[in-house]
């Protein structure tokens, strides 16, 4: 059965850190997404067994993380401010999904290449 449940979301004050955690199925590539009210749902972070990839609006910030044995994905966001506010979606691949830019390969950022998604999490952040 595909599972992916997104919890930990909430208020907090811009330069505030948030834990975000999603119970998953045993999927190899892992993404995480985030839509903010009017706009389009945009990638934030992915992960697969040895790699990590992030957008550079939250590099430097947001780290992700996969307990395996627990099939659970963590993403811990820092530094938080009033744009980072969205619903935050995990979700998952079955394979490797990979993208490749001038001549380096990471885990995919598309969200095409996710099959399975989560109900999603609140995060607001305030000024």
């Amino acid at each position: 059965q595909v599972r992916l449940v997104e919890s930990g979301g909430g208020s907090v004050q811009a330069g505030e850190s948030l834990r975000l955690s999603c119970s998953t199925s045993e999927y190899t590539t892992m993404g995480w997404f985030r839509q903010a009210p009017g706009k389009e749902r945009e990638a934030v972070a992915s992960i697969t067994p040895s790699n990590t990839a992030y957008v550079d609006s939250v590099k430097d910030r947001f780290t992700i993380s996969r307990d395996n044995a627990e099939n659970t994905l963590y993403p811990h966001m820092s530094n938080l401010k009033p744009e980072d506010s969205a619903v935050y979606y995990c979700a998952g691949a079955s394979g490797l999904r990979t993208q490749c830019r001038g001549g380096r390969c990471f885990p995919s950022l598309r969200e095409v290449d996710f099959d399975y998604w989560g109900q999603g999490t609140q995060v607001t952040v305030s000024s």
